[in-house]
């Protein structure tokens, strides 16, 4: 009888093991079929033309977007390898690039569309002087073009108190009074114009025509590892980028899949920003690279050379 039930219990694990490893058989082919491409995010009108990119299905790869509550968490994300591009503030990369993380910049996340938000009754540049005024980063396009803003209007950038705040938080604290401005990534800036709880000072292209701002990152190791696939996914999400400017109900309707504001806010917000003409140009991120370092924000960033791939989408 014993000898019996041990044979029982030998037959049972033999045939759990062997569905077992029919199961992950056929998961590892049905996952072969199909490159995963892992890219991260933050729920913001500036990576719109990747939710339009999923919007269609592509031939040898899928893309699964990893949604990031804040910066600091998608660039250990992205440095770490857990994911393998990012739509991000492009200082962020070039910081981790100078560090050694091994990184490529193929694409602009999008052009124009930052807005330099302030109360009602400011009515000019200078009567920021002394008031907080918020940024999302320091190593950011939105700190440089405050950094411009200021410098334009006779002031430094001491002159005002920069605080750095998540950008959902931006709309109550001006609404609160407890900073006098803001300038960060689309949504956030339409929310308080909306509201009218403030009003638009200048646009992005008022202060620093062309400039620079989140772009599509990838790693480096992948690139090399699924040369054909990065290509062909860059191609599909400057296509992408091209839909989202036809500014159709449709593409409204993507976006709203991965942000959650009011339709004025969302329209507003898509109004103000283009997603034409994608590529990174190496004069505007010269003007991006020699900002940085006039700000003290960075010894040594990247060169255009080292950093910026444009084979990708000229292919």
């Amino acid at each position: 009888m014993k000898k019996y039930v041990t044979l029982l219990l030998i037959l049972t694990l033999l045939l759990t093991l062997s569905a077992c490893g029919k199961d992950q058989e056929d998961t590892s082919k049905e996952a072969g079929d199909k490159k995963i491409v892992k890219i991260g995010y933050l729920p913001i009108t500036h990576a719109a033309p990747l939710y339009m990119q999923t919007d269609k299905k592509y031939e040898g790869y899928d893309i699964e977007l990893v949604k990031f509550g804040s910066w600091p968490e998608l660039m250990d994300a992205l440095n770490t390898g857990k994911i393998d591009g990012a739509s991000v503030l492009i200082q962020l990369a070039m910081k981790a690039k100078e560090q050694g993380i091994d990184l490529k910049a193929v694409a602009l996340g999008h052009r124009d569309g930052n807005v330099l938000v302030v109360a009602p009754d400011i009515k000019k540049v200078e009567e920021l002087k002394g008031k907080n005024f918020a940024i999302p980063n320091k190593y950011s396009t939105h700190n440089i073009l405050l950094y411009r803003m200021l410098q334009e209007a006779g002031l430094k950038y001491e002159d005002v108190d920069v605080v750095e705040l998540p950008p959902a938080e931006m709309p109550a604290a001006l609404a609160e009074g407890r900073i006098a401005g803001y300038v960060v990534a689309e949504p956030f800036g339409a929310i308080s114009v909306a509201l009218k709880k403030g009003k638009v000072l200048f646009q992005s292209e008022d202060i620093w025509p062309n400039s620079i701002d989140c772009g599509l990152v990838l790693r480096s190791a992948f690139i090399k590892e699924n040369k054909d696939i990065a290509k062909h996914f860059v191609k599909d999400y400057v296509a992408a980028g091209e839909l989202m400017n036809n500014g159709d109900d449709h593409a409204h309707e993507v976006v709203e899949k991965y942000i959650k504001v009011d339709k004025e806010v969302l329209d507003l917000s898509l109004n103000w920003i283009s997603y034409n003409n994608l590529k990174i140009e190496a004069d505007a991120y010269g003007i991006l690279r020699d900002s940085l370092i006039e700000m003290g924000l960075s010894e040594n960033p990247p060169t255009y050379e080292e950093f910026v791939d444009s084979s990708l989408m000229e292919e």
